[in-house]
C-alpha cells in the first residue's frame, strides 16, 4: 500500500488519481470510474469528484493507495 500526502483539507478522486501517477489524464480517471475499477474505503466510487480525507483508502487498478 503506497501513502499519498494530501494536506488536511483532503483532495477530489480525480485529481488524486492523477497525483498518484495512476491515471495521466482527466478523461483516463472518467474511464476508470466509468469501469467500475475504483473503491474507497472498499465501496465502489464512480464520481470523480467525490471528496477524500486524510485516512480514507482507495483502490484503482490494482493499487491501493492510503492518504495521510
Amino acid at each position: 500500500m503506497r501513502e499519498v500526502a494530501v494536506g488536511e483539507e483532503g483532495i477530489r478522486l480525480g485529481q488524486l488519481l492523477k497525483l498518484a501517477d495512476v491515471v495521466d489524464t482527466g478523461g483516463a480517471a472518467r474511464a476508470l470510474l466509468g469501469a467500475g475499477r475504483v473503491t474507497v474505503n472498499g465501496v465502489a466510487e464512480s464520481r470523480r469528484g467525490a471528496r477524500l480525507r486524510p485516512g480514507d483508502v482507495v483502490d484503482a487498478a490494482g493499487e491501493q493507495l492510503r492518504l495521510v
